[in-house]
């Protein structure tokens, strides 16, 4: 599969990756003996006056499902639960919001709140929180990490010696701070 339908399906639910994947090679395949079939038994080498049929089809599904892939909507007092994990060897380099990381400060990432976002993050095992503020993008674990959160927030949850644990976090006041990667 080309990198096209690769990064056009990226953002989308995991559910909907392979059809429109599917609909996005379709789209980009030419006419040649070469093509894979089309929806299993149609092949524009085979047909070849008929892949132009499919195609309207094949938009109509993609704005259809790009509306499905749409960023969460969050508000005050929102509480979420999952894991959360923390960081701190990456001091100097630049956070999504553009900002300077420092691990010293109380901060966190988490992949849709807005930057700025002030949130509490309780830790479940002991009690512990601590208000951290969202200014970069992240956890990108593949298990139910909701939240990053830098290594002076780790030491007041007292969890870096867990690594990662379960946490509720709490939407304290929605940030106004959107980065032109926002989606």
């Amino acid at each position: 599969m080309s990198t096209l339908p690769a990064l056009a399906v990226s953002g989308l639910p995991a559910r909907f990756r392979p059809l429109v994947a599917h609909c996005l090679a379709c789209l980009a395949w030419p006419s040649s003996a070469t093509s894979p079939k089309i929806a299993g038994h149609l092949s524009p080498a085979s047909h070849p006056g008929r892949l132009h049929h499919f195609r309207p089809a094949f938009v109509l599904v993609l704005v259809l499902l790009a509306g499905c892939a749409t960023t969460p909507t969050y508000h005050d007092g929102e509480t979420l639960h999952g894991l959360a994990s923390w960081y701190g060897a990456e001091q100097g380099r630049q956070t999504a919001s553009g900002e300077e990381f420092d691990p010293r400060d109380l901060t966190a990432a988490h992949r849709h709140l807005p930057f700025g976002t002030i949130v509490r993050v309780t830790n479940r095992l002991n009690g512990d929180s601590v208000d951290v503020r969202i200014n970069d993008r992240g956890p990108f674990a593949d298990d139910d990490r909701i939240i990053d959160v830098s290594s002076a927030a780790a030491d007041v949850l007292q969890m870096k010696r867990a690594g990662v644990v379960p946490v509720e976090v709490e939407v304290i006041r929605l940030g106004p701070f959107r980065h032109r990667n926002d989606d």
